[in-house]
């Protein structure tokens, strides 16, 4: 999957509020936030359980990659019928804003099944990445 949207707030708010996983419940479908172990200092390490509006099962993830103003990587650690996910947020300036590129690849459980995730991810992070970008706008991400 690959979205490409843009935000007008500057890279660097556009970055705190992706690598900041408590700040997810207030721009993403993610209602609960909890931290599960901590990252080192940069955050990386860190894994987080997500609770999602409409879904029962959680989705725990590992933060595999931070580079300030530039990129955010996660891989999934449970919580779908999919193996090997891993997504990065990209930003990149784009004027005064941010060009935000979110993308990920995955490998399903179940052989056939891979279609159906790919749609249900498109649209997922689809409306992951234009929360960000809107609520970067309105808000600095502290």
């Amino acid at each position: 999957m690959d979205v490409r949207v843009r935000s007008d707030a500057p890279p660097d708010r556009v970055y705190r509020l992706a690598a900041d996983s408590s700040t997810w419940t207030r721009w993403s479908p993610v209602v609960r936030h909890e931290q599960e172990r901590a990252g080192d200092a940069s955050g990386v390490g860190e894994i987080r359980v997500f609770h999602n509006k409409g879904r029962k099962a959680l989705t725990r993830e590992e933060v595999v990659e931070l580079t300030p103003n530039r990129r955010v990587g996660y891989v999934l650690l449970s919580g779908l019928a999919i193996r090997d996910y891993q997504a990065f947020i990209d930003l990149a300036p784009d004027g005064d804003g941010t060009a935000i590129r979110w993308h990920s690849s995955f490998t399903p459980k179940v052989p056939g099944t891979g279609w159906l995730y790919r749609l249900v991810l498109q649209a997922v992070i689809t409306r992951y990445a234009k929360g960000l970008a809107a609520y970067a706008v309105q808000r600095t991400g502290h």
